[in-house]
């Protein structure tokens, strides 16, 4: 599926494309399912990493599932027949809403065995993302406060697993119809955002990953309110708090941005932590591919519990 132009979901349109060409040392791969992210939906609508794209038609998707075709050499670990997931760095190169997708290898890993390809599909970008905030960037720990807002969604539930399987006391925002799940993930505490505010009833936190942003109710302002002095903010949605250095060096809060990396390294712990069942992947919904404009309705919707991912073969 492709676009001509950025738009609306009703810019994609289904095209018959070469199968990418594999390069040095990537891997060439089937994609039997592809994630969609909100990220694909902001830059489909000419936000997101839509200046990014040098010639249309582009094709878009940052996250797959499937299996090898053509390996760099025959002596790599990777063999045709494998199955692996991963991540590839769009529009740098052509997106997973395809048939056939290169990757660089340090991008893709073996894909947990006992996930199936739509499954997988739906972890990359995700987990990657919430492993960089929550592990990389806030160093989760034993005693560690964390307030994770919009912990239903797809980074989301892997930020409170990751967070709570490091030991921190995890606080989630989320609807009525998700405090339970929010729950059985790990979160210690869970606040019913359409009741509750937040900041009227949080104070002393160690770190906010805020994946909401500043564009909704202000909440990222109203989360500097619940830090303790020298805490930290983590923003995760792009261009969603342009003053967000400014407002938070005048509470006394440490913030940073974040922007995931397509890194294997990384997968691959996850990888395993999925094999363990110690984490683990929702999958809400799952459209065909002709049907990914609904998939990116149902994204921009911002009512997703866990993934949406697209079916290009692979059976749950």
């Amino acid at each position: 599926m492709v676009i001509a132009a950025t738009g609306g979901p009703d810019c994609f349109t289904l095209a018959d494309v070469p199968i990418p060409t594999k390069l040095n040392s990537e891997v060439l791969v089937k994609v039997m399912a592809a994630g969609v992210n909100p990220i694909d939906a902001k830059t489909r609508a000419g936000g997101g990493v839509s200046a990014g794209i040098t010639s249309f038609p582009a094709i878009l998707g940052c996250d797959f599932s499937g299996v090898v075709v053509e390996s760099p050499y025959d002596a790599y670990p990777l063999k045709p027949g494998d199955e692996v997931f991963g991540m590839v760095p769009v529009p740098r190169m052509s997106g997973c809403y395809a048939e056939y997708v290169t990757v660089p290898t340090l991008s893709v890993v073996r894909k947990p065995t006992r996930l199936s390809h739509l499954e997988a599909a739906g972890v990359p970008l995700a987990a990657l993302t919430a492993w960089g905030a929550v592990v990389d960037v806030a160093k989760a720990h034993e005693g560690q406060r964390i307030l994770i807002h919009a912990g239903a969604g797809g980074v989301g539930h892997f930020a409170v697993q990751f967070a709570a399987y490091f030991g921190a006391h995890v606080i989630a925002t989320g609807s009525p119809s998700n405090l339970r799940w929010l729950r059985d993930l790990g979160a210690a505490e869970v606040i019913d955002r359409t009741s509750t505010r937040f900041d009227e009833v949080l104070s002393g936190v160690d770190v906010v990953i805020d994946l909401v942003g500043n564009v909704k109710d202000s909440t990222g302002t109203r989360s500097l309110a619940v830090l303790r002095p020298g805490g930290l903010l983590v923003n995760v949605p792009s261009g969603s708090w342009p003053t967000l250095a400014e407002d938070a060096a005048a509470a006394g809060i440490r913030a940073t941005t974040y922007k995931v990396a397509p890194d294997g390294g990384t997968l691959a712990i996850i990888g395993r932590l999925l094999e363990s069942g110690d984490v683990r992947i929702t999958v809400d919904q799952v459209f065909d591919l002709t049907s990914v404009a609904d998939a990116h309705t149902a994204i921009e919707s911002g009512h997703t519990r866990g993934k949406i991912v697209l079916d290009l073969g692979g059976p749950l």
